[in-house]
């Protein structure tokens, strides 16, 4: 049976999911997202609902180079995209059905996981160091222990967050000690500039920007930053097992491709996040691990094992037991392990 065919019925949930919720997801959207994150008409035969985000440059070398349309064209499946301005959006539409697919930290995963949202991560997109704590040039802000009582711009439910959080721990800190403002991340940077927050838990791209024009990362932990974790909903997966398979297989292609390619790599990214190419070089040479082996497994588990316990007391989490049941059941290697670059076709 082909993709197409068994695909039609979850096709018409997933458009009228995009349709509800498109406008949610594009909240906070930064310099270079545009209007293709809208709900796809159809065409009868099925639709991918997959998304792409600055933080993850394998999704952007896939979107660009059109290889799932070109692979999934003769089974007469539509890829539609949907711009992921954060990991909180990318949960949104994972649990609304906006995506099949989407792109989040492990930290991220990990928190929908544990409060009921039914996804699976089915592949690792990166290792980056992507979170760190920022401010200007004329803060008196020079360590995290200087930010009590401060006000720090962050948003919730991504890994810049868990990072905040991760660092006020170790230095003898809460989250109490600080004044937390929950803005997606380029609003964040905005109001760090304003004057409205006195520090900013920032994410790349964004954030390298902002150092380039002057920002100070005033610390950084490599530790404190979770994998980028390519999630599924686990009807996705069951449904369409094939489909799932082929999107895996694009990433497996982006992987190899992007390491031959770091300069057309980096060019996609500053064309799409509106970055000068020098940013955009410096995310991916130095902050961006896109060589990191894709299988989910124990490496993962472990960074997650030590983050779990913080939304547990931050109240983002119920119980331990959440945390535990969603451990021992978010990661999914399968597909990884049955990757093949070499079934995605050129468009």
């Amino acid at each position: 049976m082909s993709i197409a065919r068994r695909f039609s019925r979850r096709s018409i949930l997933g458009a009228a999911a995009v349709a509800a919720t498109a406008s949610l997801a594009l909240t906070g959207c930064v310099a270079g997202e545009d209007s293709e994150a809208t709900a796809a008409e159809g065409t009868g035969d099925g639709v991918l609902n997959i998304d792409f985000a600055t933080y993850n440059p394998l999704s952007l070398i896939i979107k660009e180079k059109g290889w799932l349309e070109a692979t999934l064209a003769d089974d007469g499946v539509e890829v539609n995209w949907l711009q992921s301005a954060g990991s909180n959006k990318a949960n949104e539409a994972l649990r609304s059905g906006a995506v099949d697919v989407g792109s989040t930290a492990g930290s991220a995963a990990l928190l929908a996981r544990a409060n009921g949202s039914p996804i699976k991560t089915i592949s690792l997109y990166s290792q980056p160091e992507w979170a760190a704590l920022v401010t200007l040039p004329d803060s008196d802000i020079d360590s995290v222990e200087d930010l009590k009582g401060k006000s720090v711009a962050a948003t919730k439910g991504t890994d810049p967050y868990f990072f905040l959080l991760q660092s006020l721990e170790e230095a003898g800190l809460s989250a109490d000690d600080v004044t937390v403002e929950n803005l997606q991340h380029a609003d964040g940077l905005t109001a760090l500039k304003q004057g409205s927050v006195d520090a900013w838990s920032g994410l790349d791209p964004i954030m390298a920007g902002a150092e380039k024009d002057g920002a100070e990362l005033f610390y950084r932990n490599l530790d404190f930053n979770t994998y980028g974790f390519l999630n599924a909903t686990e009807s996705f997966l069951q449904e369409e097992p094939e489909l799932a398979q082929a999107v895996v297989n694009a990433y497996e292609k982006a992987r190899v491709w992007a390491a031959e390619n770091p300069e057309e790599t980096a060019q996609i990214l500053a064309d799409v996040a509106g970055l000068d190419l020098e940013v955009a070089t410096k995310v991916i040479t130095e902050r961006s691990n896109l060589d990191v082996e894709a299988a989910p497994g124990e490496k993962q588990r472990a960074v997650l094992e030590k983050v779990g316990p913080a939304f547990v007391e931050t109240g983002d989490v119920k119980s331990q037991a959440d945390i535990d049941e969603a451990l021992a059941t978010l990661l999914d290697d399968s597909l990884v392990k049955k990757a093949d670059a070499s079934a995605i076709k050129e468009s």
